[in-house]
């Protein structure tokens, strides 16, 4: 049986830190979220299931290709604009002296992938979204984060102008510690064209996967056939090519290879499936990276599927993490989006996560 970690969240494996920059002002709505390495880096591996998806540095994750660290990851809002927010991240580890060593002293280029979600507009202008100013306040945010505290959850970087099927999306963590001590985590910026919901009983499909007394119990009757009903009469919104997409970073303190970090981001997007119904559509760009910073022994080959199977409960937990902690927003008067919350469709449900 795994157990949450400290914090149960992606900080939980030593060395890793989570920064965000949150951009919510009239106008605005979207942000831009840096998972750090420990110093040195940390091996790398990616998985890209979405039918339209916006990435940088993915290629470089091959195994069969050359580097094999990984200093930071970007997930951003912003569609394909807000790829350049990964630019400040690379400078402000470029400051700390930090990146693949190219020559001689300061001679280095910092690796930071990227992975991208749709917001664009939803704050009320379609113009807005995370550059490199932004990058560099989420690496200098990750800088000055407490590890003690975890990681902050809900409308929060990536997650700022996210939408999970019909109610807001945010940003969600979780973490599991094995019986060997090893520790696997996930953190996901949640943008779904699918639903976190399960319609039969109003619970999330993520909180399926919960440790006990993780998540709260499902909603009253009454609550489901209220929610039920407004959606029913919601005015129909199709969802259009490349307007959602899940991104996400999973972690662990093991000793894993490039193969076997891809391997964990394949098998993570197992939990993304039980999370979020439909998923992996034409219309989302959904990707996982893996993160392994080897501080500890690599696992036998029990323990290796092990641990790649608790990524993806990590990863399914902190989608329903990430649904419980987004609160509701409404910008229609800014020519924006309302998205009512979770806890707004089901007030029944305690705010616990």
């Amino acid at each position: 049986m795994a157990a949450p970690g400290p914090t149960n969240s992606i900080t939980d494996v030593a060395g890793i830190r989570v920064g965000h920059a949150t951009l919510d002002r009239p106008g605005w709505l979207t942000g831009c979220t840096v998972v750090v390495a420990p110093e040195g880096g940390a091996v790398g591996g990616v998985d890209v299931r979405g039918g339209g998806p916006g990435t940088r540095e993915t290629d470089l994750l091959d195994p069969t290709n050359l580097v094999d660290r990984v200093d930071a990851v970007l997930l951003g809002g912003g569609s394909a604009f807000g790829l350049s927010a990964a630019d400040g991240v690379m400078a402000g580890l470029f400051a700390d002296g930090r990146g693949w060593p190219t020559g001689g002293p300061g001679e280095v280029v910092p690796i930071v992938p990227a992975a991208i979600l749709f917001d664009l507009g939803r704050g009320g202008s379609y113009a807005h979204h995370p550059g490199p100013a932004d990058g560099a306040a989420a690496y200098a945010d990750a800088a000055t984060s407490t590890v003690s505290r975890g990681v902050e959850s809900g409308c929060v970087g990536a997650g700022t102008g996210a939408k999970a099927g019909p109610v807001k999306g945010g940003v969600g963590s979780a973490s599991a510690v094995l019986p060997d001590g090893t520790t696997v985590a996930a953190l996901v910026a949640v943008n779904s064209t699918g639903s976190p919901i399960d319609l039969s009983a109003g619970g999330l499909h993520g909180a399926r996967e919960g440790l006990p007394g993780e998540f709260p119990a499902d909603p009253s009757p009454g609550d489901l056939r209220r929610f039920l009903a407004t959606v029913a009469a919601a005015p129909p919104h199709p969802p259009a090519a490349g307007q959602a997409t899940t991104i996400g970073v999973i972690a662990t303190d093991a000793t894993l290879t490039k193969a076997q970090c891809r391997r964990a981001a394949v098998v993570g997007h197992d939990g993304l499936a039980r999370a979020i119904r439909p998923v992996h559509t034409l219309y989302d760009g959904d990707t996982l990276f893996a993160l392994a910073t080897n501080a500890l022994p690599a696992p036998d080959l029990p323990g290796l599927v092990l641990l790649m199977e608790a990524g993806a409960a990590c990863v399914a937990r902190a989608v329903a993490h990430a649904v419980l902690a987004a609160a509701g927003v409404d910008r229609l008067a800014d020519g924006g989006v309302a998205l009512p919350s979770y806890r707004d469709g089901f007030p029944s449900v305690p705010h616990r996560c």
